[in-house]
């Protein structure tokens, strides 16, 4: 049991993919602290253009305003 324990303990494996999943979320949370009207903007911009180009290519009528 014991040695079963210290195996488990000395075990990294997957470690350094949750440092690095909580190096990301912590980076994210500062972007969105720090940037959340800017980032709003780009994603706003972002869809409306892609919405646009969708419109295009298919050729029907461009969709107006949205409701957010």
């Amino acid at each position: 049991m014991n040695a079963s324990i210290r195996k488990f303990l000395k075990e990294e494996d997957g470690v350094t993919a949750l440092e690095y999943g909580l190096l990301a979320a912590v980076i994210a949370g500062i972007l969105i602290a720090v940037g959340n009207k800017e980032i709003k903007g780009f994603f706003e911009t972002l869809f409306k253009n892609l919405s646009d180009l969708a419109t295009k290519a298919s050729g029907s009528a461009p969709a107006t305003g949205g409701g957010g």
